[in-house]
């Protein structure tokens, strides 16, 4: 019998109208479960707009301030309408190990009565705060990834390139981690292999990611690295200060991500319960020890500590802690967070310099390094004997036996194969927009900023 993960963020939809796949008894949606859901998809649009928007736009030069806010903003927009037109239809309907079909192209047949598989059979909530959670996902990875290129790139190559990258690096990752056929398929072995041979590939290979990991982090980082290596460094760079230019925004955009973020990890259960509040407090307590650990870290090797290694070091608990906020108990994310924040500081600092690129903002440092981390240590701390929930079997209606060596090698799959075909993808996508539009803005451009040379507007007035 194959032991199925309880995969908590998303999955297939067993979208269907009321009564049309269970009869005459069908499952109706908890009032407080989508309650529950429309608080956590608001919280996570506030990760994004305001909140990763202020966090990008304090670090960098005033000069370029609006022109981060302009671009966070526009991708958000741009991604929640590829979403509707054809994202969600890709990522979350039927057609094979890779990419979804076409049947809810502009949202066709997601009505009011639709209703979406939580986690718990006979158990579902609305179709359409389910399409619009997992919207608020496609739109914010994206937007991760422009901190790697801020300050040079063309905002015409941005919106060209993050329709690329959005339609064939984030859906059919989405679609390979998190599309399954819901947990009411899994009646009995036969029904289980045939309800599994129809998830995503590395839902097959039992890779687990409760809510972005491979998704999200790994996947935004590896495109952004390999921006900051197509674009190529900034005018100056290593030569003049690049130093942010309000802390303070940088402060109040990582205190809205954190807040956000609860939204982000706790909604990903799907339902209002037990395990939503462990992810809610597992999010709180690796937060809290990366913000420590690096702040400490830092305050060893630099002697002093710094406002902006706290907000990082805040961040990377919030990256590294996503793939493991539903598997894995409070002593658990305790150590996630711990290592998080020095393992981040390391890769902003050592690792960055290894790679030579100027990764702007530390996309790869921080949610590269965090992604991988996290992902991997889900394996280790989702272990029941180490606090963690394991995994569940659908069949058997229970927790199966766990193996940390063969749920370390999914892992390992859904890693590697995030790392291969988002670079893939990213690398083809960048050269393309080089070629047709070309990827940055003149020297002159780019010495005077982008905000009056890109958007005629500045963030201040003098």
């Amino acid at each position: 019998m194959k032991k199925l993960s309880l995969l908590p963020v998303v999955a297939a939809l067993l979208a269907v109208g009321a009564g049309a796949a269970f009869g005459a008894d069908a499952p109706v949606p908890n009032k407080g479960d989508t309650s529950w859901m429309i608080v956590a998809t608001v919280l996570v649009s506030l990760m994004t707009i305001p909140g990763l928007a202020l966090f990008y736009g304090g670090l960098v030069r005033t000069k370029n301030m609006l022109s981060v806010l302009m671009q966070v903003f526009t991708v958000f927009c741009l991604c929640m309408v590829l979403w509707v037109v054809y994202g969600y239809s890709l990522a979350f309907t039927e057609g094979n190990a890779f990419f979804g079909g076409f049947s809810k192209i502009l949202l066709i047949g997601v009505t009011v009565d639709s209703v979406a598989a939580t986690f718990s059979k006979g158990v579902v909530i609305p179709e359409l705060i389910y399409v619009f959670f997992q919207a608020t996902f496609a739109a914010i990875t994206p937007a991760l990834i422009l901190g790697a290129f801020a300050e040079r790139m063309k905002f015409s190559a941005v919106l060209a390139f993050i329709t690329l990258w959005f339609t064939f690096a984030y859906l059919p990752i989405a679609h390979m981690v998190w599309f399954w056929a819901g947990p009411d398929a899994y009646t009995d072995a036969d029904a289980a292999a045939k309800a599994g041979a129809t998830a995503g590939f590395l839902f097959q290979k039992g890779a687990i990611d409760f809510a972005g990991g491979t998704v999200v982090h790994i996947n935004a980082a590896i495109a952004g690295l390999i921006g900051a290596f197509m674009v190529g460094k900034r005018v100056g760079y290593g030569k003049e200060s690049m130093a942010p230019h309000s802390l303070t925004m940088t402060m109040i955009g990582a205190s809205l991500l954190w807040v956000g973020w609860f939204g982000f990890n706790a909604g990903s259960n799907l339902e209002a319960t037990g395990l939503a509040a462990l992810a809610f407090g597992n999010t709180m307590t690796a937060t809290a020890a990366a913000a420590l650990s690096w702040l400490f870290a830092e305050w060893m090797l630099k002697g002093k500590p710094s406002m902006l290694g706290a907000a990082s070091g805040a961040v990377s608990g919030l990256v590294a802690i996503t793939p493991a906020c539903g598997w894995v108990g409070i002593g658990g994310a305790l150590i996630i967070g711990l290592l998080a924040g020095v393992v981040c500081l390391w890769g902003v600092n050592g690792l960055k310099r290894l790679l030579g690129a100027d990764d702007a903002l530390d996309v790869f440092g921080v949610h590269g390094v965090g992604g991988i981390l996290g992902a991997l240590l889900t394996g280790i701390f989702a272990n029941p004997a180490l606090g963690g929930v394991g995994v569940y079997d659908y069949v058997a209606n229970k927790v199966a036996d766990y193996s940390t060596t063969g749920q370390m090698i999914s892992q390992l799959w859904g890693i590697g194969t995030t790392l291969l075909w988002s670079g893939i993808v990213s690398l083809v996508a960048y050269k393309v927009v080089d070629m047709v539009i070309g990827l940055r803005v003149t020297v002159d451009e780019e010495r005077e900023g982008l905000d009056t040379t890109s958007h005629g507007e500045s963030a201040y007035k003098y």
